[in-house]
Order: C-alpha cells, then structure tokens, then sequence
C-alpha cells in the first residue's frame, strides 16, 4: 500500500523525516511514499509542486514547459544507502544548482526514461534520452533535467563510495548514458519494479540484502570488470534473474507448456541455470510452480 504524504507535509513534519532530495537517499523507510498534484485543484498544482516537492523534497526549481496543466505523480522507496524514485511528469526543467547541493551526500544517480522525451544537462553534455535508456547523474554537480512530453520514469539514488570501489572509474561514467540494451540494466529495472510491486521490507536483513542486490546490478551495467563482475553476477544477477523468472511464472501459470525449458529461453540462460537458481533459494522449480498454482487456485 503507498502511503501519501501530501496532507501532512507543513502540519506534520515526522512525514518528512528522510530527505528524499535527489542526491541524498533517505533513511530507512522501506514503505513506498506517494506524492501527486492529483490532490490540488488545477490552477494550485504548480504552486503546491514546487512547495512540497521542489523546497520540501528534492531540493529543486521546476520551471514548467508550455501551457498544459501541470501535473506531477512521483513515489519514493528507501532501501539502506539507496533512494528509489518513480513516477510521471508534465513538461518541465528541473534545475539542480550550486546551492541545492551544498551539504548534499557522496551520491549519484542513474535515471531511466520510460516514457517520453528527455534531456540532461550536466558537466558540459547534453545527453538525450529515448525510452529504455538511462543517464548517470554525478550527485555534486549541477544539473538540468528536462521532460519535454508527458513521460514516466525511474531513479535511483546511489552512494558514490560503495560503487566507488566496484568501479575502476566511476568518475567518468557520469553525464553518460546507458543504452536501452544493456542487459544489466534491463535486469535492474525488472528488479526495481518487483520491488515496488512486493510493498514494504519489513525485516531489516532484506532490506539490506535487496541494496546490495541493486548496487551489484548497478555496477554491471555500469561496467564493472573482473573479479568484482563476477562476484556482481553470483549475487545481484542471480537474484535479479530469479525474481525476474518468479514473476514471469506468477503470470503465466495456467500456460499448459511452462517449463524451466520454456523459461530459460525467455530469459537467455539453461534449463539447469533455472534450477540452480531456485536451489539456491532454498526450493525447487516444480515446489515454486506448484505452490503457486495452489495458492492461485485457492483464490478462485
């Protein structure tokens, strides 16, 4: 369930105990956190947007393109060290300055368009973005993000020293995009979305777990090499993979030809890789499909 914090932002500011400002990921509240212009009257949502979203949260100027209603959806998700933010956007530039970043955290972020059309402006480039791709954000310097349609899109927020380490230059990915068909990304957006479709972590250990999962796909699809990609792939890969392959099960358990063949061909790896994984996991493919498909059918 997202809980929105639109009503008590101004009378009750234990809502906004995590700063979710762009580049400094909130504090542990794995509870996904929902912001919408929905709840103004048309003519107050610019207004209000800027107020809570622009001073309140993410620390920005919003400077709305064209004469369309304004209109803003945006939820968060905290995980330990990282922020996740979702959401839809009229036109708008969103501009990070000197002095929105003063004080901020050792952060960055890689920011997918889903939907639309972007730009970003940082460092001296201007990257365009088509739907699929994802720019990577430096966390101290200043920045424009420009959504010039209607248009969906997803970042997260990561802590520069941990990817730091992974990275031989972390540096020179920033203001640089990630094509739509890294495979690595693709995995952290599935994983991402599950996530967002499980609701809350309550028990801290998997909160921590699922971080360390999304840092080790963020540092792949950011190029980590070696050793350290191979221990990025038996960790966050894996469980991406999984998770990946969980839900694609969920959705298609009355398809009569479901199999760990037919999955592993869905998702490019082998049969025995399918079961290795859910092995791993504690439990057999055959245990997980007909489980399933016994909770499924209790529900008719």
């Amino acid at each position: 369930m997202k809980n929105s914090i639109i009503g008590d932002i101004g009378s009750n500011r234990r809502t906004m105990d995590c700063n979710y400002s762009f580049m400094t990921p909130p504090r542990s509240r794995s509870t996904p956190v929902h912001v919408s212009t929905d709840e103004f009257p048309v003519q107050q949502r610019l207004a209000k947007w800027r107020e809570i979203y622009g001073r309140s949260i993410a620390n920005v100027d919003i400077e709305p393109i064209g004469d369309e209603p304004f209109h803003a959806s945006v939820t968060f998700q905290s995980l330990p060290g990282i922020g996740i933010v979702s959401g839809s956007r009229s036109p708008a530039h969103y501009h990070l300055t000197r002095q929105h970043l003063a004080g901020a955290r050792d952060g960055f972020g890689i920011s997918v368009l889903i939907s639309g059309a972007s730009t970003t402006r940082q460092l001296g480039r201007e990257i365009v973005g088509r739907p699929g791709t994802a720019v990577v954000i430096s966390g101290t310097d200043p920045s424009v993000s420009t959504m010039h349609r209607m248009g969906q899109f997803l970042t997260i927020v990561l802590p520069r020293p941990e990817l730091a380490v992974l990275l031989r230059d972390l540096d020179s990915a920033y203001a640089r995009q990630i094509p739509a068909e890294n495979g690595a990304l693709r995995l952290l957006l599935q994983y991402v979305n599950t996530l967002h479709a499980a609701g809350p972590l309550d028990a801290p250990p998997l909160a921590q777990a699922v971080a360390s999962h999304i840092i080790d796909l963020a540092a792949l699809a950011l190029g980590a090499e070696d050793d350290v990609a191979h221990e990025a792939e038996g960790r966050g890969l894996a469980a991406a993979r999984l998770q990946a392959i969980k839900t694609d099960i969920r959705k298609n358990l009355g398809d009569h030809e479901l199999s760990a063949t037919t999955l592993a061909l869905r998702h490019g790896v082998s049969p025995r890789y399918v079961h290795k994984l859910f092995e791993r996991d504690g439990t057999g493919f055959s245990e997980f499909v007909l489980a399933r498909g016994s909770t499924a059918r209790s529900k008719c």
